[in-house]
């Protein structure tokens, strides 16, 4: 039976130092970090499946590959709100705030209470990781499950704060629009032409390659590519 102990020791040897210092240098990670490949995590999760204490230890060593494995193997559908408030209070940086916990949180059974809280937060992570949750659950909730009104309210509130709003929550807000452009298929053309009203958004997302999409453009190749509303079974990859 696999520990976070034991899996610490598989991951160690894995790690890859021109991996490390692109995390460390372009997207905010430290120490403790190995530097292994998602490929290599993902070898480690199809292994493991799922296992909610075994996330919650992995994520609890403050290493970040074994805090992003976490997020890949962890139990959506058990963890609770404590769970999901501590991993975000936790995710310091790199994919843990608009990757890993919004995704764990998209799929367990509060991501939506989660996500609306995390949104009025006034540390920018957190509110950015909330943005990315809401992005999520569009993504995987049939549009009789997603409260539509409420996905325009939300569409509004990102037009009139995108601009005056930290970086990090302006870059997932901007993903929120394209999200929902592409996977509710009646709000399309008013993502579009949200999108439109907001212009070209700008983030310093670090010492990276990374760049803020122009949201109808995005939308749009979507749309010729003709998978408008096409819902996605999981998030995590």
């Amino acid at each position: 039976m696999s520990t976070a102990q034991s899996i610490l020791a598989e991951l160690k040897p894995l790690g890859k130092e021109s991996y490390k210092r692109v995390l460390m240098n372009g997207h905010g990670v430290k120490e403790p970090c190995f530097g292994v490949a998602i490929s290599e995590l993902k070898k480690i999760q199809k292994r493991i499946k799922k296992d909610y204490q075994l996330a919650l230890d992995l994520y609890d060593t403050g290493n970040y590959d074994a805090m992003y494995l976490a997020g890949l193997i962890a139990d959506d559908a058990r963890m609770t709100q404590k769970d999901l408030q501590r991993w975000v209070e936790k995710a310091y940086a790199g994919a843990l705030t608009g990757a890993t916990v919004a995704w764990v949180a998209a799929g367990s059974p509060h991501g939506h209470t989660m996500a609306m809280k995390w949104i009025d937060s006034p540390k920018p992570l957190i509110a950015a990781t909330g943005w990315s949750t809401l992005s999520s659950l569009v993504s995987l909730k049939s549009d009789d499950e997603l409260d539509l009104a409420e996905t325009k309210a939300l569409l509004q509130r990102v037009k009139k704060t995108i601009h005056e709003s930290p970086d990090a929550v302006r870059y997932q807000m901007n993903g929120y629009v394209i999200s929902v452009g592409a996977y509710v298929a009646p709000l399309t053309e008013l993502a579009i032409e949200i999108g439109e009203k907001i212009g070209t958004v700008t983030a310093d997302l670090g010492n990276n390659s990374c760049a803020v999409p122009y949201a109808p453009d995005y939308i749009r190749k979507i749309e010729q590519r003709g998978t408008i509303g096409k819902k996605k079974k999981t998030v995590k990859c």
